[in-house]
């Protein structure tokens, strides 16, 4: 199997700010509610599907809950191990897995859809970096953002938050940094166009409108952090903005997959601006220290959406192709080390909201969803091989797994 490569040595335009520094004190993280004691972590699985959710235990992929909820919904963890964001028509729902850590020692609970909801018009994005998480409003352009632990420490009550607002409200997402830095998107309703910086004290020293579509954000080693554009990527890197344009007229990147120990971001890339479907043959691989970036062509056969790419622990990627394998690849070559089937080929949805084959990875192992079956699998990311499977009663659609 040949990876083919396009290279590019992109032209950067770079920006200098200064950067203000805050300190941020630790919460308490001693939870409450126990039952279960258990001598290891108990990951625990929480999947969308339309009416309600599911909660699946993270190891045998028993079901331990179905919990009715209307509309379309959306999960992301909320970095603290135990609780999911339920993206709903009010704002972001806490979702209590019942799983957590607490003096060494693995608890596990009945999970429980709470009444606590983060207040957030059109709720978007959610990102968690450092002891922080970070929430966007579309309907508004706030910005919320707690201290992660707050919740694990007062699961009952909804923690104390700072919200920051935008000049428009948009499509958005934003990040602070470990200084209190915040890197904040700029748009309208009608365009996105940029991001903006702004210091501890919410005061802006720096912006780059040169962002088109802005969508995405991640940060690699070092908190150089990326933002895809439709024609290239930005990174912020110690209070600088560095545009790398794309190699064609339209490179649109709208995600970016990262760790915090590689200095290579991944991003997907579509170079067809009269594409349909959600379908895409091509990956981006940002150098963040060199500031350059290189397009990767997957192999023929081989496609995937925006919910299809994962970092592993090691700093590895993994890809999950139409043709139902997992394919590993280097991020420092581009080239695919090793494929694994699970799932059944698959075609992309006619809209990204639709139902499609999801996965994502936590510690050694690859959660993977096949809608076309009811089905989610669970795969040892080092050997390929499946170490358990459910049917579920419903069709899953969105994937989010907490660590316990």
């Amino acid at each position: 199997m040949k990876t083919q490569h396009r290279t590019t040595a992109f032209a950067a335009i770079i920006a200098a700010s200064a950067l203000l520094l805050s300190a941020c004190a630790p919460a308490d993280e001693t939870p409450t509610g126990s039952t279960s004691p258990a001598a290891a972590a108990t990951p625990r699985v929480s999947l969308t599907y339309d009416g309600g959710l599911l909660v699946l235990d993270g190891t045998t992929l028993d079901l331990e809950a179905d919990l009715p909820l209307a509309g379309f919904n959306r999960v992301n963890t909320a970095g603290d191990g135990r609780h999911v964001l339920v993206t709903t028509a009010d704002g972001f729902r806490v979702l209590d897995t019942g799983t957590w850590t607490a003096d060494g020692v693995s608890e596990t609970a009945e999970p429980v859809l709470t009444d606590l909801v983060l207040d957030a018009p059109a709720a978007g994005h959610v990102v968690k970096h450092g002891d922080k998480t970070i929430l966007y409003a579309d309907g508004t352009g706030d910005t919320t953002i707690y201290e992660t632990a707050a919740l694990l420490a007062s699961p009952d009550t909804l923690p104390q938050t700072e919200v920051i607002p935008a000049e428009a409200a948009h499509h958005g997402v934003s990040i602070e940094l470990e200084d209190g830095t915040l890197l904040t998107t700029v748009g309208t309703e009608e365009a996105r166009t940029g991001i903006r910086v702004l210091n501890a004290d919410r005061e802006e020293i720096d912006r780059n409108d040169d962002c088109p579509s802005v969508h995405g954000e991640g940060a690699a080693a070092n908190e150089v952090s990326m933002f895809g554009c439709s024609n290239g990527v930005l990174l912020y890197d110690q209070g600088e903005i560095t545009k790398i344009t794309a190699p064609d007229a339209y490179g649109r990147t709208g995600n970016a997959y990262v760790t915090e120990t590689s200095t290579i971001a991944v991003g997907d890339y579509n170079s067809n601006p009269d594409s349909e479907g959600s379908l895409l043959s091509e990956i981006l691989l940002v150098d963040t220290v060199a500031k350059t970036a290189e397009v990767i062509d997957l192999p023929d056969g081989i496609q995937y959406t925006w919910r299809d790419v994962a970092r592993t622990a090691d700093d590895g990627a993994l890809i999950l192709g139409t043709d139902g394998a997992l394919h590993a690849m280097d991020p420092e070559t581009g080239e695919l080390t090793d494929s694994f089937p699970v799932i059944s080929a698959w075609e992309g949805p006619a809209e990204w909201q639709d139902a499609h084959p999801a996965f994502t990875v936590v510690g050694g192992t690859a959660y993977v969803t096949e809608p076309a079956t009811d089905s989610v699998f669970a795969v040892d990311v080092a050997t390929g091989k499946v170490t358990a499977s459910a049917g579920l009663p419903g069709t899953p659609n969105e994937i989010a797994v907490v660590t316990g």
